[in-house]
């Protein structure tokens, strides 16, 4: 601990006596100093043992001391350091008495012990809490690496800095869910912090901030965090080599972190940073893998595919899986042409294609994309839940989009449609038509399509129906869509495309242009015709004219458009083209 008042009266070489404030001598002092300046006050930092041969001021005047006394007390000052026998033989009464009343501590400094001796004494009684502190951190440091290498990894190496701590600590995975805590009570703590660990992931790291009680004593650079009324002090620090959080380290101590403690978190963080981040080369090696065994499945090569993925992926192609194709579509909502299948001619994605295991630790992600990223955001998620609960996903970042292997029924299939869920949720509709024109909040834009259950043998229509359901999702406005839903609904929202909007344009608009001369009413009447599926009675009804006049306009659609309405398949196409072109289902 720092040298204190009474560790300085304490040492036998100085010879020091205590004149006043004896109740108050555990005071830890950071520093002697000497100043003879009647008011020294603008040059104090605070935790200071003042020294003084009162050769400036009128140590005997009590109002002056008073003052004077008041105001060392008000910048921080410990202890006053009083030199005998230079200019008063005694301490002066009036010094003695301010002193008493404002409870600072007044200390006798014999003739014979020089000012610059107790200035050594407490440089070196500093240094040497500062040394012990450094190597309290070395011995914290080695033992945190001996827990972590370890067969419990990171879970030991938070029962470790637990103790060296005297708290507690929680690691948080890259979606902000509690992993791993020590003691075991202190997940329940952990898990009332989400929304710090929240706003401490979304900027970017390294970051810390802290909550709850002295917080105010946090660490360099952390701010308070929102959740004060806590008895504790917990500090929650990121993780990661990139500005994007890979998980996230809350400690929970009862008073701020002294030197040693923050060696040992400091060791921590590094170590579940490593924990987290894997070598550049292994995701190289991973995404040649992945990329492969993709490319394998969806050749109809099953066999190969398992050979080459060997037990990296555990038993993803041993059952059932769903294919998972994701994409942030460029046009704002206009409709995308389908990716052809990745085949085993083609070239390794261009980003890293990553695995996650019951080992791994969730986090991982191509590149070093921002935290805004929706595809980056998705592999966080999924990953994270994957392997909470040790499973294996197989995740290949193909250009913009991704494609993802997940156990059917799994933590990472669950994970993403409660994502989906959750964003849909924030924009205040479970389905909307896309807005040419607006830009959507950050994520908004993610559309995901999802496989029916499938084998390795079925990769290839596993990866179909993915893009099938991708399209439908991106035409009905959902983030997420199944391949089960595909054929649920209308098929009316699949014609807000404009491809479709330009075709039942050109059809529809020799019609328009005769209508618009005022010579009839050929687009209604042809509406109202087709919806009664050609019964003349019943359509020229709802229209309010004769049949004949309907028979004579229906003959002059025919003369104008150049075909039979005799014919279905330009009766569904007449059909479609009004559907397209109503308002009720453009986008």
């Amino acid at each position: 601990m720092p040298p204190t008042l009474a560790s300085l009266v304490r040492h036998p070489g100085l010879k020091l006596s205590v004149l006043a404030g004896e109740d108050r001598l555990e005071t830890p002092v950071r520093w002697a100093h000497v100043s003879e300046l009647a008011d020294p006050v603008p040059y104090m930092d605070g935790g200071e043992l003042l020294l003084i041969t009162a050769m400036q001021i009128e140590a005997d005047d009590p109002e002056e001391m008073s003052r004077y006394v008041r105001r060392l007390v008000g910048a921080g000052v410990v202890g006053l350091g009083f030199a005998l026998g230079v200019k008063y033989a005694e301490v002066p009464p009036a010094l003695a008495a301010a002193a008493k009343e404002e409870g600072l501590p007044l200390i006798g400094v014999p003739r014979p012990t020089p000012f610059i001796a107790i200035s050594k004494a407490v440089s070196a009684a500093i240094a040497a809490d500062q040394y012990r502190a450094v190597t309290a951190g070395f011995e914290a440091q080695r033992e945190l690496t001996r827990a972590a290498i370890g067969a419990e990894g990171p879970t030991a190496l938070l029962a470790r800095l637990a103790a060296h701590l005297d708290g507690w600590a929680a690691l948080y995975d890259a979606s902000g869910s509690v992993v791993a805590a020590a003691p075991d009570w202190a997940a329940r703590r952990a898990a009332r912090l989400t929304a710090d660990v929240e706003r401490l992931r979304s900027r970017p790291g390294p970051a810390s901030i802290v909550v709850g009680g002295g917080c105010a004593a946090g660490a360099a650079g952390a701010e308070p965090a929102e959740d004060s009324a806590v008895a504790d002090r917990v500090e929650l620090q990121s993780l990661g080599t990139g500005r994007r959080t890979r998980g996230v380290l809350a400690v929970g101590t009862g008073a701020p972190l002294g030197t040693a403690e923050r060696y040992a978190v400091h060791s921590a963080v590094a170590l579940l940073t490593l924990t987290t981040e894997r070598s550049r080369a292994l995701q190289d090696a991973e995404q040649r893998l992945g990329g492969a065994v993709l490319r394998m499945l969806l050749a109809g090569e099953p066999d190969h595919a398992r050979a080459v993925a060997g037990r990296l992926y555990g038993g993803l192609l041993d059952a059932p899986f769903r294919m998972l194709v994701a994409e942030v579509p460029s046009g704002g909502g206009a409709a995308q042409q389908p990716h052809a299948a990745p085949s085993a001619a083609d070239e390794a994605p261009t980003e890293a294609a990553t695995t996650t295991t019951a080992s791994a630790s969730a986090g991982t992600a191509a590149g070093e994309a921002e935290a805004c990223d929706p595809l980056a955001t998705l592999i966080d998620i999924m990953e994270a839940a994957a392997a909470r609960t040790g499973e294996s996903v197989l995740v290949v970042p193909d250009g913009g989009r991704l494609i993802v292997l997940a156990p059917d029924g799994g933590a990472a299939v669950t994970a993403c449609a409660e994502h989906a869920r959750t964003v849909e949720g924030r924009r205040g509709t479970k389905a909307r038509p896309r807005d040419r024109t607006a830009a959507a909040p950050s994520g908004d834009e993610l559309v995901i399509g999802l496989s029916a259950p499938a084998g390795p043998i079925a990769a290839a229509a596993a990866y179909r129906q993915a893009e099938q359901a991708l399209s439908v999702a991106r035409r009905r406005g959902r983030m997420l869509v199944e391949h089960e839903q595909v054929a649920a609904g209308s098929v009316l929202p699949l014609l807000a495309d404009d491809a479709v909007r330009a075709f039942a344009d050109g059809m529809l608009r020799a019609l328009h242009e005769h209508d618009a001369t005022g010579r009839g009413d050929l687009v209604a009447s042809l509406r109202a015709w087709l919806s009664r599926h050609g019964q003349w009675d019943a359509a020229a009804a709802d229209l309010g004219v004769h049949r004949h006049t309907l028979r004579y306009r229906m003959r002059r659609v025919e003369e104008i458009l150049g075909r039979s309405l005799d014919d279905p398949d330009v009766r569904m196409e007449l059909w479609l083209a009004l559907k397209a072109t109503a308002s009720g289902t453009s986008a």
